[in-house]
């Protein structure tokens, strides 16, 4: 994997499925709708949040040489505060970005992958561009939407890689990020959609102007729970393929 600093930004972000020389043309007055991946596009809490968890913590534990149980606090301490372990890690321990994340997503996802089959039809049903944004590493976020078949679905990819600019990481839910990919997938706020499952992400993206839909999965880490629907959010279903079945709401988008 080639680090952070060298890494061309037109590899990094944008080697989906088949290798386009133009963007897919946007018809006038559709959306562009900003997925998120985990809990979103497939049910990660069903198996692969554990593996990731005990991976992350091994990671930290050998990179820190700390005990398990300390390895332990500080990934969760870090991914709470910044959004990804990964932040933490580089911002207070010095460690390569490239080299933690690929120890710490070293397992095959693939058997481990659950989501709805019929999810390329659903997605492909859903009118206007469609953008992956997700705090998960470019490979991990790749791997999965192959297994799905899903991987040209997207039109580009924005993974944890890509989200340093200024000289720091800035994951979601910062409103800086969210900004600033707009600006590099030139897009407005206005015809920008994020589909997420965790509120504080759809709260950050509404602070910029972004239309919001809240995909409810209840093993969502660290998740808030809203009576009714809260104010940052436009929309509510249960899955991605549910979102499909709101023709009448997503006529609003």
């Amino acid at each position: 994997m080639p680090s952070l600093a060298t890494a061309p930004r037109r590899q990094i972000r944008r080697p989906l499925g088949r290798v386009r020389a133009t963007r897919r043309l946007r018809k006038a007055g559709e959306p562009v709708w900003f997925f998120d991946l985990d809990n979103t596009l497939h049910d990660a809490s069903h198996a692969i949040f554990s593996h990731i968890d005990l991976s992350m913590t091994h990671a930290v534990m050998e990179t820190l040489n700390v005990s398990m149980d300390e390895a332990h606090v500080i990934r969760k301490r870090y991914w709470q505060r910044y959004g990804a372990t990964l932040i933490g890690m580089v911002r207070h321990h010095g460690v390569s970005a490239a080299e933690f994340l690929h120890r710490s997503h070293s397992f095959d996802v693939r058997p481990l992958v659950r989501a709805d089959s019929d999810l390329r039809n659903r997605l492909s049903r859903l009118p206007g561009r469609k953008v992956l944004l997700t705090n998960a590493p470019h490979n991990y976020a790749r791997t999965i939407l192959s297994h799905l078949g899903i991987l040209d679905c997207f039109d580009s990819l924005w993974a944890v890689e890509d989200m340093r600019f200024h000289g720091e990481f800035r994951v979601k839910p910062s409103p800086a990020l969210y900004r600033h990919v707009m600006a590099m997938e030139g897009v407005s706020a206005h015809n920008s959609v994020l589909v997420e499952d965790t509120a504080a992400n759809l709260r950050g993206a509404r602070q910029v102007g972004m239309r919001t839909v809240h995909v409810r999965h209840s093993g969502t880490p660290f998740a808030k729970t809203h009576r009714g629907r809260p104010l940052f959010v436009d929309l509510q279903v249960n899955s991605v393929s549910h979102l499909l079945l709101q023709r009448r709401a997503l006529r609003r988008f």
